[in-house]
């Protein structure tokens, strides 16, 4: 089996990771690829509801719990005091897609662009620590760098730079 092609949107809090993550799938998805995301949390969450059944299996103890519909279908699995799983773990859990859009996980050796927003957490630049970062996405203007510099909200350029960035080839609208 071959590796997915990967792709990371890196930054720091209230960057714009994720409205840039979700204008990408639309944009991909529109072009006619089958995108899979991977986000990278640094604190706790939960996507199941309190007293819902599959969080109560979660709660006596199950390692794993699985829903499933006619629709979709999701699996949880319970650490349960075991350290993060690798990224590449991760990804090989992943069914086959053309492109795997990463956010987060900035400091994971793959090809990203680097989100920035006035209103970010930290405005620390990643870029000139970080070789990975191949571009950089800003709601302002970026003149300090070297490397290729687009408009946070331009996600058809964005889209269009990491579908060469990492051979997509040809839409398949």
């Amino acid at each position: 089996m071959t590796a997915p092609k990967i792709f990371g949107i890196a930054g720091w809090k209230n960057s714009g990771k994720t409205g840039l993550a979700v204008r990408l799938v639309t944009e991909f998805t529109r072009r006619g690829y089958k995108i899979s995301t991977i986000k990278h949390a640094h604190h706790d969450f939960d996507i199941d509801k309190v007293g819902a059944d599959s969080y109560r299996h979660r709660q006596a103890g199950a390692h794993e719990v699985t829903i499933v519909s006619g629709t979709r279908y999701a699996i949880m699995h319970e650490l349960r005091g075991a350290p993060e799983p690798e990224f590449k773990e991760i990804l090989a859990r992943l069914a086959p897609c053309d492109l795997v859009l990463i956010e987060g996980y900035k400091r994971e050796p793959i090809p990203k662009i680097e989100a920035r927003r006035l209103e970010a957490t930290n405005r620390e630049p990643l870029a000139p620590s970080d070789p990975h970062i191949c571009a950089i996405a800003a709601d302002h203007a970026v003149t300090d760098t070297a490397l290729p510099v687009f408009d946070l909200d331009d996600t058809g350029a964005i889209a269009d730079f990491i579908a060469d960035i990492v051979g997509l080839g040809q839409a398949r609208l």
